[in-house]
């Protein structure tokens, strides 16, 4: 079996354009099977057959060369074996040894136990991707295939790996082009954060196949014929949504399955055969062929070839009316698009083709390093801006000299300012968009021309954090107020001491004097205590009486010492306890799981963020303190908290018995007419008998809208309502708001 994958491998590789050193790559395998002799995986097999699988990805959907797949073949052999970054060296290389020390570095996920560790895990990640973007490649491989092995894993490991593909591996995956690979992590995390919810939306796409086959049969001849007519070389291909995106168009635009209209899409992807016409050209020819068949959307043209995405995805696309009323996407491309847009931009990476101008990715990676150079305190912080910037949707905007600048969607006029320089964005006073002045708040649109302008005596605010959305702005803002923190440490450092030596203080009781003032003003951290001092928050005017020594002073400390103590045998009993209930769960079949009584509810907290009710799909993440809190499951603070604190986080099961009642919020949209309301509020107070907290209601032109708060007891009460009221007669839509 083992032998049968390697010559699959190499089979692979033989297709490829790449030089063919298979020797190099036979003596990486040969070493790896050796080194993992005798190991399994949690699934059974032979553990060699993974760095195999990596490789097949790395070659087969990556697109990558012989250096890559002897790396992905010993990924995990420093490791796991006895044998060091050395003996790589000795036996294939400085590179390759360079490509699997990095891995190497960043093993174990981008994420470990720990919040701090996790973020600095994923610094050495995007810092090894700086060096060299083969280790984040392989690594990618690395994590599809243990996502495509998940099963083998138990829950709690499920949850984990699943939530940390989701927030961090598929953005990163998207920004580097991956287009096909993105789609597979999202769809894989999905599978195992929302079984069910899966399993159903895949039922419902298998049994609507043959339908959907039918209906891209008839649409897509025409066009077929078309292109034959004019002498293309192509594919034609259809394009089913995936379970994940069709539940995040669900949830995000609040429809039904049957209401998601653009469950299909066509695909063209052609060999250009006009050597004078550019391959731009080609493209709006055929979408010219096309709109003489159908008749196209005005608002919904994408042209994605005039300027390419940051990721250096390329095509053209046009949603057409076809042949039953529904609306159909179209993407046009070349086979070099296409290529691009399945393995990556970095497939494309000057050590493969020789280029040397720089591209969208070499742009980004600068950006990565200038971030990078600032060594931020709060790691968890830098990870959460970093991947502001991995999935964001992008504008473009102009200078004034015509040069185009990438931002993500919502980017501001500071951004822009920061993006272009530091010290630019440190003294932005605001802009001139499109000759017209505006706020360095001003949220930037598509084709924007803008003029940054400054003041020298401009200095970055406080507020300003809340505006910027880029992690290069982050940084810089963070950056500077930790510089005036700083300053203000040592002017406050500096006006305690000489106060006290103008008191005569010996310079041998200056700790147990600052210590004193520490108690005095409730600040656990001396450099706090400078800092209020240099900010005159803290005045010193009674230096004197707080740090003389007194008896009392002393005597007022022991019993809070003493009671300080007391606390943390209490607390450290309740870790044990916590811990034994932990023991508890694993013990039933269904490890890493919370019954959620009414009981426990009492010392539970359902989170605002989300407002979870008995019913609702959820999770529950346990503190350092023992106390639950319970989350809807895809909340984006519950994502974070999978992602970060696998251990600590518990699948949930509710039983309940309506002994409390929930808050909960409600849209409803419709024709207006007279008496409706009064009609609403009859089905929810006497039909249902609940309890209606807040009502806003606006009419408009013959439309209205309006958001009611209630009190619900579970999932099932508030849905059998919503349903009442979507069968009311102009009631044309009822939408549960979680936030």
């Amino acid at each position: 079996m083992i032998e049968q994958e390697f010559r699959s491998l190499l089979d692979a590789y033989a297709h490829t354009s790449h030089r063919q050193h298979v020797e190099r790559i036979e003596q990486a395998f040969r070493f790896a099977n050796k080194a993992h002799n005798g190991v399994r995986r949690l699934s059974g097999e032979p553990y060699i057959l993974h760095p195999l699988a990596v490789a097949k990805i790395v070659v087969s959907e990556i697109g990558l060369g012989s250096t890559s797949i002897s790396a992905a073949l010993l990924h995990d052999v420093v490791e796991d074996t006895d044998y060091t970054v050395e003996d790589i060296d000795n036996l294939f290389g400085a590179k390759i040894a360079q490509i699997v020390d990095g891995l190497t570095k960043i093993s174990g996920g981008v994420f470990g136990d720990k919040a701090s560790e996790q973020a600095e895990n994923f610094r050495k990640l995007l810092l090894t991707m700086s060096d060299d973007i083969r280790v984040v490649l392989i690594k990618i491989a690395d994590r599809l295939h243990n996502m495509r092995t998940l099963e083998a894993q138990p829950l709690e490991k499920q949850y984990k790996i699943a939530g940390e593909t989701q927030y961090i591996y598929a953005p990163l995956a998207h920004r580097l082009g991956l287009g096909s690979i993105k789609s597979e992590l999202e769809n894989l995390a999905f599978r195992y954060e929302h079984p069910d919810t899966y399993q159903e939306l895949t039922e419902k796409i298998a049994a609507d196949h043959l339908a959907r086959m039918e209906n891209f049969e008839r649409f897509s001849e025409p066009i077929r014929e078309k292109l034959k007519s004019l002498g293309y070389d192509f594919d034609l291909t259809a394009r089913v949504k995936t379970p994940y995106s069709i539940w995040r168009k669900m949830n995000t635009k609040h429809v039904t399955y049957e209401e998601v209209y653009d469950l299909l899409a066509v695909r063209i992807v052609f060999t250009p055969k006009h050597e004078m016409l550019s391959e731009r050209d080609q493209c709006w020819m055929i979408y010219s062929a096309i709109t003489e068949i159908y008749r196209p959307h005005p608002g919904r043209i994408r042209d994605w070839i005039s300027t390419p995405k940051a990721n250096g995805y390329e095509a053209l696309h046009v949603t057409v009316m076809g042949q039953n009323g529904e609306w159909v996407e179209i993407q046009i491309r070349t086979r070099r698009m296409h290529e691009l847009a399945e393995q990556g931009l970095a497939a494309h990476w000057r050590y493969k083709t020789g280029d040397v101008e720089e591209t969208e990715l070499d742009k980004w990676l600068r950006d990565i390093k200038e971030v990078l150079a600032s060594d931020s305190p709060d790691a968890m912080a830098f990870l959460d801006t970093f991947k502001l910037n991995l999935f964001a949707k992008e504008v473009f905007v102009f200078t004034p000299s015509g040069e185009i600048q990438t931002l993500p969607q919502g980017a501001t006029v500071l951004d822009l300012a920061y993006q272009l320089h530091s010290e630019l964005g440190n003294h932005c006073i605001g802009a001139k968009v499109n000759h017209s002045l505006k706020s360095s708040d001003y949220i930037l649109h598509a084709g924007d021309q803008v003029e940054v302008l400054t003041a020298a005596q401009q200095q970055p605010q406080p507020e300003w954090v809340s505006y910027v959305t880029t992690a290069k702005a982050q940084q810089a803002l963070s950056a500077y107020f930790r510089k005036q923190e700083h300053l203000q440490e040592k002017t406050g450092e500096r006006r305690l001491t000489d106060a006290m030596r103008t008191l005569l203080i010996p310079e041998d009781q200056f700790d147990s004097a600052i210590q004193r003032l520490q108690g005095y003003y409730h600040l656990t951290k001396r450099n706090e205590l400078f800092r209020q001092i240099g900010l005159d928050a803290i005045k010193l005017d009674n230096l004197k009486d707080i740090i003389a020594p007194k008896q009392s002073l002393w005597s007022r400390l022991r019993p809070w010492r003493q009671n300080s103590s007391h606390k943390l045998d209490v607390r450290n009993q309740t870790s044990d306890e916590s811990s034994e209930v932990v023991m508890d769960t694993r013990k039933d079949k269904q490890r890493h799981n919370i019954i959620l009584t009414d009981e426990v509810l009492k010392d539970a907290i359902l989170e605002e963020c989300c407002r979870p009710i008995p019913g609702d799909e959820a999770i529950a993440f346990k503190d350092t303190t023992g106390k639950m809190h319970i989350h809807y499951l895809n909340c984006p603070v519950a994502e974070r908290l999978k992602s970060s604190y696998g251990k600590s986080i518990y699948s949930v099961t509710w039983d309940t018995h309506r002994l409390s009642q929930y808050k909960e919020k409600m849209e409803i949209e419709g024709i207006d007419q007279f008496g409706l309301l009064i009609e609403i509020l009859r089905v929810i107070t006497e039909n249902f008998n609940i309890n209606v907290h807040e009502l806003h209601i606006t009419a408009n032109n013959g439309v209205f809208s309006a958001r009611i708060i209630l009190y619900v007891y579970d999932k099932a009460e508030l849905y059998e309502l919503m349903d009442a009221l979507k069968r009311m007669h102009n009631i044309q839509s009822v939408k549960r708001v979680f936030t």
